[in-house]
């Protein structure tokens, strides 16, 4: 199977910026929706993308590109199969999110807006979550997890790497 500088499968990225073509007028308003529906089908922003979304638009690469990266939304690297997000906010931190990141940052190799050296994981943290009551929480796939715990965290990442190998 052929795949393109990202890594994509040359056929899975053309279906996904066809689709988004044919979705969108050409059009500057087309773009940041454009964006978001590439990044909901990829997980993240390739190069190639990006130009041809540019193209379809009649911007240059770059002003697309400064687009996409005025956003915190947008991410231009593949991420890992399971994405972890540590709340650092106040509430979070006193509750003792930092340890909890640090563990995982040891544990996995990983730095925050990295992805792990296997492809498993992808570390992130945000500012907060505006769930304070439930710190410190961890976000892991989508899912809220609550109150976590050096140990619940570790547990909750062994299974995962479990269900993956």
């Amino acid at each position: 199977m052929k795949t393109n500088q990202s890594g994509i499968s040359s056929k899975r990225l053309e279906a996904c910026l066809a689709s988004v073509e044919q979705r969108f007028p050409a059009s500057r308003e087309s773009v940041i929706p454009m964006l978001q529906a590439v990044q909901a089908e990829l997980k993240y922003l390739p190069t190639e993308a990006m130009q041809r979304i540019a193209a379809h638009v009649g911007l240059s690469d770059a002003a697309v590109m400064g687009i996409a990266t005025f956003y915190a939304q947008f991410y231009f690297e593949a991420p890992g199969e399971h994405r972890i997000t540590i709340c650092r906010g106040t509430a979070c931190h006193v509750r003792g999110s930092g340890k909890l990141q640090e563990d995982v940052c040891e544990s996995h190799g990983l730095q925050p807006g990295k992805t792990s050296a296997d492809g498993m994981f992808t570390l992130e943290t945000v500012a907060c979550f505006g769930a304070c009551a439930l710190a410190p929480v961890v976000v892991v796939d989508e899912k809220v997890h609550r109150q976590q715990t050096t140990a619940s965290l570790k547990k909750l990442l062994g299974s995962l790497e479990k269900k993956g190998k």
